[in-house]
């Protein structure tokens, strides 16, 4: 699926994405690149250092994206299975999150996405399996 500039808008106007500070940047060919800027409601229980929930969403949320965006026909998906490691703590944002997809075959898409803080030191990496879903005939 091919998302337009109106389609990210629509995205990144959303409540969820509004209230955590996520922006979907770009969106195709497998690829899917945003940005975190957080709100202090999402930083606890320190100030200025987001949950780890929160840095789980903005990766499982890009990844889906990539997904999709990996496969012309496909009009959604679903997370299978996702694995998140945290190798430092996320102090300095805002946080830039790249996404690519690895392979998608038949109704199954694996990416893999890495979350940079503001000075390009990963806080996140994580993979992820897809189910995508397409048109009904």
């Amino acid at each position: 699926m091919r998302y337009t500039d109106d389609d990210i808008a629509g995205f990144n106007d959303s409540p969820l994405y509004r209230t955590l500070g996520i922006r979907l940047l770009a969106c195709e060919g497998g690829t899917a690149r945003s940005v975190l800027t957080p709100t202090p409601e999402v930083c606890w229980p320190t100030a200025g250092q987001p949950h780890g929930g929160i840095l789980f969403t903005i990766l499982d949320t890009s990844m889906a994206f990539a997904a999709i965006s990996s496969v012309e026909q496909a009009v959604g998906c679903a997370t299978v299975d996702c694995s998140v490691q945290y190798p430092a703590p996320a102090r300095d944002g805002p946080f830039e999150c790249h996404v690519a997809t690895v392979r998608s075959a038949g109704r199954t898409a694996f990416v893999r996405a890495e979350l940079l803080d503001a000075k390009g030191v990963p806080v996140a990496l994580a993979q992820a399996t897809f189910r995508l879903f397409m048109p009904r005939v």
